[in-house]
This record gives C-alpha cells, structure tokens and sequence, in this order.
C-alpha cells in the first residue's frame, strides 16, 4: 500500500455536518493526515467541523460534486488520491483495501458497494437503477466496472490529470469511468462496505433528475469513445423511423381507398438516408478512434 504521506484523502461536502466530523477524524486516526475538504457552500458547520477535526477546508467556488472534485485535484500535489462523500456511507477503515492495488500497478481502483451493502443502505428505485447504468455502461464501453457510480475511488494523480473531466454534477463518477477505459487506465473493483445514511442526515442526489443526468453522460460520452454506438444508435432510429413511415404510407397507397402521403413518403426516404448515412458515420469515426489510440498506445511506449 502506498505510504500515506503520498495520499491525499478527498472529500467533497455540502451540508454534512451531522457526518463530516467522524468521517475526518476516522482517516486522520489511521494515519492520514493529508485531508481535503472542499465544501459547496454549505449554509451549516460542515467546514468548521472538518477544520476542527484536522482537515484542510476550501470554499468551493462552482456549484455540483463534479466541480469540486476537479478544483479539489487542483490543490493536491501528492502522487495518489483516495476520494469519497462526507456523508458517512463509507467506512474509512476500507481505504487500506482501495489503496491496497495501487502498489500491484493499477491506477485506478472503484469500491464495489453492493459487495457487502447494508439493509437500508439504498432504495430498491436507486438499486433498479444503479443496476441498469451499469449494464449500459458495460454496452456502450465494453467493461464491467460492477459499480461505476461508486463514490469511493483510489487513484493516482497523474491519471486523474489525463481525464477531461466536464460534469459539475453526479456525472463525475460516469466521467472517471469512461476516461479510464478511453486512455487505457489500469483498473480494478474491490469490495466495500456501504453504510446507511444518519438520520439526521439527507442526501444531496435526486434519484431521477441526477439519474437521466448520469445516462446522459454516458451516452454523450460514447461520441468520444465509441462513436459507432453513438452515431449508430442514432442512425438505427432515424432508419427505423424512416421505414416505419414508409410502410404506412405503402398500405395507405395499396390498400383502397387509396390514400396519397407525398410529404409523409418524402420524410421516410429523408430518415432513411440519414439513418444510413449516420451508420456510416459512426463507422468511420470508429476507424479513427481506434487508429488513434493504437498511435497514443506506440507513443507511450517509446517513452
């Protein structure tokens, strides 16, 4: 395991005063000292208690998680980074066991919370769609991260640096995931444990408005790193489309009385060009993918 100097804990906050206190003091009990929280302007004593519990507090100046992780990385100088919510839903005593694959050459590990999740820990609605993101993921990405949406990661800093990080929200986890898999990033799953939350603590994700915003993120992000599913996806349902009009408007015409759908013809065989011609499209973006990153793949090499 890498030696906790060399690891700065990352906690991104907005109104965990109930939680902040005994998450810091638990890392800071284990030898960590090096503890950052950047708060989103919380309008309780979440930054004075993590000041008061040892930890270095910055005022985030963006709004959403993603935004404070990427101003968090901003302020770390050490060589790896172990990144969770304030909220108390994981268990400090876990950061040995994400640390841990750091030393056997990955450079990024998730904590898988359904290994060991306890009762009431999550609802059946986000279960459901935790479960679904990450089948779509493993479609559209081709890799089975078992828990993408997992807020406790371990990772090194430099990898951290090559991602292109955009999403000021929920989005950040989506985003860590699919740059591990666009630049090749070494990646393993451990098990964790995953608490329920305090009761006098609520949470800051909205199952549907943050959950449509977290699969499109992952779609969005398929025309960077798998633009044949992205523009293929689109161009099967223009086609589809295209073809359903058309064999509407072919039994109206055939089938008396007849019925005449000119601008109803027109719109079919339009769908279905651009149907076909996203098709191409995404097959052709693909081939440049790939070559680039067997160009990038030579160039790390050599170096």
């Amino acid at each position: 395991m890498p030696d906790r100097e060399d690891v700065c804990v990352l906690i991104p906050t907005l109104n965990e005063a109930e939680t902040i206190g005994e998450v810091v003091a638990g890392f800071r009990d284990r030898g960590f000292s090096n503890v950052l929280v950047v708060d989103g302007d919380s309008d309780d004593a979440t930054r004075d208690i993590a000041t008061d519990r040892g930890a270095r507090v910055i005022e985030q100046s963006g709004v959403g998680k993603g935004q404070a992780v990427r101003e968090g990385l901003d302020h770390i100088e050490t060589e790896y980074v172990l990144m969770l919510d304030g909220d108390g839903t994981y268990s400090p005593e876990d950061a040995e066991r994400m640390l841990e694959p750091l030393d056997d050459g990955y450079e990024h590990v998730i904590g898988d919370r359904f290994a060991e999740m306890g009762e009431g820990s999550m609802t059946r609605l986000n279960q459901f769609g935790n479960r679904l993101i990450n089948r779509a993921f493993l479609v559209i990405h081709g890799q089975d991260f078992q828990d993408i949406l997992s807020g406790y990661r371990a990772f090194s800093l430099q990898s951290a640096e090559r991602a292109y990080l955009t999403s000021d929200g929920f989005g950040v986890e989506t985003e860590l995931a699919v740059e591990c898999v666009k630049h090749g990033v070494p990646t393993t799953v451990v098990p964790i444990r995953y608490e329920e939350r305090p009761e006098d603590s609520e949470t800051n994700l909205h199952p549907i408005w943050d959950g449509g915003d977290i699969i499109m993120t992952l779609y969005q992000l398929a025309k960077t790193n798998n633009p044949l599913f992205y523009f293929g996806s689109m161009g099967m349902l223009s086609g589809l489309l295209g073809v359903v009009l058309g064999i509407y408007v072919g039994i109206e015409w055939f089938i008396p009385p007849r019925v005449s759908h000119e601008v109803l013809a027109v719109v079919a065989g339009v769908a279905i060009i651009f149907g076909v011609q996203l098709l191409m499209f995404g097959v052709l973006s693909d081939m440049i993918v790939t070559l680039h990153r067997e160009q990038m793949r030579r160039i790390d090499e050599r170096r």
